[in-house]
């Protein structure tokens, strides 16, 4: 392509971005769903692209798109938010995730001939939800700081469950052995450890900044979230749950004061929280990464069988029901039955089942082309099925309908406002 025609696409891109996203706000119908249909038009469809053309830079671009979307939303949530969400958060995640590894398996086995370990691995790609869909959807509906913080933090944390799982069961195929405490201390060293460092990053980033007046740069803390994103992956642990500890430390300063959990080391310190002008801008660049992100994510879904898009339509269809029994028994009761109907659509998969559809191909596994083939459908699928289904909510009678599937919630609350009364 020329490099003319390439300059003037992606201004068209950004300027169409900002257009959807404001559509988006006017309609509740999610821009990245239209940003998706345009990746296929151009990349599958018309031929003008292809994700072998961005060579090294897709992946790279994906874990920039992680970093910055999580730190942007950890600065949105409140710590009496999170302590409020935390039990329904981790209910929610893991039968969640077991749900639809169970799902995986018993289809993948029957319909595409997967073996068992193939299987697992599919269900652990898709087990999450994106953090790139939920958190900027959740910020345009009409539902309560608990439930925004609820699906806030499944989409983080599970993209964590999915990325230890993933690799564990990747190590499997390469050792051909099974540890599942290995598995286990995995997962809790790359949770524990990365929220350690984030939370330590903060508060000295939130000490220091204020001393580097003289670099009058609005890019300085974004670089230092990718410093610590970098830095956390490369031990090992998960870079995007310390991005998101970052931004939840920025964001919750009064919480985080130096003088109190680091005694030894400092005796007073000042520190500053990130100023409007600088929050906005993250929220623009997440803006301006999901236009091109999931463009990319269009590009990227073939269409050449029809079998593989069976297949990621009859899982993204078994997902979305089965999203509705786990809402039922997970998320805590205290949330109205609007919320929990919302709850219950938010299905969306993209940037870690995106990153993560690779691994199993780059390992040699017999079926990663397939696994690879269809999360990017179910991407696709899952994201229309939440955009379908969340207009239908926001905007139609099916809203009442959806609602009378979760009766029993909002009990407790409307209990102890009689009991103020």
């Amino acid at each position: 392509m020329d490099p003319a025609v390439t300059v003037l696409f992606l201004g068209l891109l950004i300027f169409l971005g900002n257009i959807l996203s404001r559509f988006f706000t006017l309609t509740k119908i999610p821009d990245v769903l239209f940003l998706i249909a345009i990746g296929i038009i151009v990349g599958p469809f018309l031929g003008y692209v292809s994700p072998a053309e961005f060579g090294v830079v897709g992946p790279l671009f994906t874990m920039v798109t992680l970093a910055i979307i999580l730190f942007e939303g950890g600065l949105h949530i409140t710590i009496e938010t999170l302590k409020k969400a935390i039990t329904g958060t981790t209910a929610i995640i893991v039968v969640s995730f077991v749900v639809i590894t169970i799902i995986c398996i018993v289809t993948m086995t029957s319909w595409a001939g997967f073996s068992l370990i193939e299987a697992c691995m599919l269900g652990a790609i898709l087990g999450g939800t994106s953090s790139a869909v939920v958190i900027p959807l959740t910020r345009y509906l009409n539902i309560g700081t608990d439930t925004k913080a609820i699906l806030a933090l499944e989409s983080a944390i599970s993209d964590v469950l999915c990325i230890v799982v993933l690799l564990a069961l990747v190590n499997v195929v390469k050792l051909q052995k099974i540890n599942a405490g290995h598995i286990i201390g995995e997962f809790i060293a790359s949770f524990l450890i990365a929220i350690i460092i984030g939370v330590v990053a903060g508060i000295w980033w939130s000490s220091v900044y204020h001393k580097l007046t003289s670099i009058k740069s609005i890019f300085i803390t974004m670089a230092f979230v990718f410093i610590v994103f970098g830095f956390v992956s490369l031990l090992g642990f998960s870079g995007a749950i310390a991005a998101l500890a970052l931004g939840l430390t920025l964001g919750n300063l009064n919480y985080f004061k130096a003088e109190k959990i680091l005694p030894s080391l400092v005796d007073k310190v000042t520190q500053v929280e990130l100023t409007p002008v600088e929050t906005e801008f993250f929220s623009q660049l997440v803006s301006l990464l999901k236009t091109f992100f999931f463009i990319y994510i269009g590009i990227s879904i073939h269409f050449t069988n029809m079998n593989i898009i069976y297949m990621g339509a009859l899982l993204t269809i078994f997902i979305y029901l089965a999203r509705i029994a786990i809402v039922w028994f997970t998320i805590p009761r205290s949330i109205p039955p609007s919320d929990a109907a919302v709850v219950a659509v938010m299905e969306p998969k993209g940037l870690a089942a995106a990153v993560l559809a690779s691994l199993p191909l780059g390992a040699g596994v017999a079926a990663g082309q397939t696994i690879q083939d269809v999360t990017y459908i179910v991407i696709f699928f899952s994201i229309l099925a939440c955009s379908i289904l969340i207009f239908l909510l926001e905007k139609t009678p099916f809203t009442r309908a959806y609602r009378k599937l979760f009766w029993m919630f909002g009990k407790e609350t409307a209990v102890s406002s009689e009991h103020q009364k």
